[in-house]
């Protein structure tokens, strides 16, 4: 049995269906849904399964969470997980290796981290020759702190910046206040927590304009082809549960999710929730100018990814259907939000 088999092995037996699911009297469509990241711009996809949603479009899932990009572009490439929420820059370099995959949806199309430094560096440039952490390399924290640096005239190769690869927002934050790293590129939940202890803010995120794919929902072309009324059925499902998320009358439920979920305590929660607020795009159409960045940034690394033409990855057609269908607006307007 190979690894990957094992990790998806355990992540799986891990999870279980909601007996109000199980016990539907209509039969569901199974289907495993695999994330790599951990934070709040996640909570739709918590909340299709806590609220039923998932259900209500004919679906029963197993949400899997997987460390590491690299796992689940191996579990979506072996059909074990047919949905995969990546960021736009594994899914190139995955699709750069030979994999099908498709980008039918992005649920964060622009910066949402903070750059954050140490005490004793007070402005960009000082970054030179500094020690940077981020999550992987090519992957969405990495993708934030590269542009981050293009935004500041820096270099990473000319100028003698380290990426260092350190794990998670948590573990990054972490290693920025004990001096492992000097600085790293953090959601507003952790930023936070260092600007108190005194460290630094050398960017806001509002300040940074490049679109980018932090989150994107993944699908092989195998199974958009065979499934494509699943893949509508499990966006609609996203869709609604990501108006449940931003409607502020379900603030409250949102919260104890997030307080669940990320193990942190209610002021952490709060700063969770504005992440979400500010990060989510509320009509999650597949970014395809924050694909372009994406390659650019990633062909210097790895050449033939510049050859690929990014509007192939990139299928907008579900997301045009609901919103053409009036589908979207009236989702957001049952959770008395509106998108004028």
């Amino acid at each position: 049995m190979n690894v990957l088999v094992i990790v998806l092995t355990l992540a799986l037996s891990i999870f279980h269906y909601p007996l109000s699911i199980v016990n539907a009297a209509t039969p569901l469509t199974k289907v495993v849904i695999g994330f790599a990241a951990m934070n709040a711009r996640v909570a739709p996809l918590w909340i299709t399964e806590e609220q039923g949603i998932l259900a209500k479009y004919g679906l029963q899932a197993q949400q899997v969470y997987l460390r590491g990009a690299p796992v689940l572009v191996a579990g979506m490439a072996s059909g074990d997980i047919h949905f995969g929420r990546s960021g736009g820059s594994a899914t190139l370099a995955a699709v750069g290796a030979g994999h099908d995959f498709k980008v039918i949806a992005s649920f964060s199309s622009r910066n949402s981290y903070d750059l954050m430094a140490r005490p004793n560096i007070k402005r960009a440039e000082e970054l030179r020759g500094k020690k940077i952490a981020v999550t992987s390399i090519g992957g969405s924290s990495w993708m934030g702190v590269m542009l981050w640096l293009e935004h500041f005239g820096l270099d990473p190769v000319r100028d003698n910046i380290q990426l260092l690869v350190v794990g998670d927002q948590l573990v990054q934050m972490q290693a920025v206040e004990t001096g492992i790293a000097d600085a790293a590129g953090l959601d507003g939940v952790f930023s936070k927590q260092l600007r108190a202890k005194g460290f630094n803010l050398l960017g806001e995120y509002s300040d940074l304009k490049a679109a980018i794919v932090g989150q994107a929902m993944v699908v092989p072309q195998t199974f958009l082809t065979r499934h494509g009324d699943i893949a509508e059925s499990y966006l609609k499902s996203e869709v609604e549960a990501l108006a449940f998320a931003v409607a502020p009358k379900n603030k409250p439920t949102v919260i104890r999710l997030l307080m669940k979920r990320l193990k942190t305590e209610a002021a952490g929660a709060e700063e969770g929730y504005q992440d979400l607020l500010r990060g989510v795009d509320r009509k999650p159409f597949p970014s395809l100018e924050g694909m372009r960045n994406i390659q650019r940034i990633l062909k210097p690394r790895n050449p033939k990814l510049g050859d690929i033409k990014v509007e192939n990855v990139v299928d907008d057609r579900i997301m045009r259907r609901l919103d053409e269908s009036g589908f979207i607006d009236r989702t957001y307007a049952a959770q008395g939000v509106s998108l004028k």
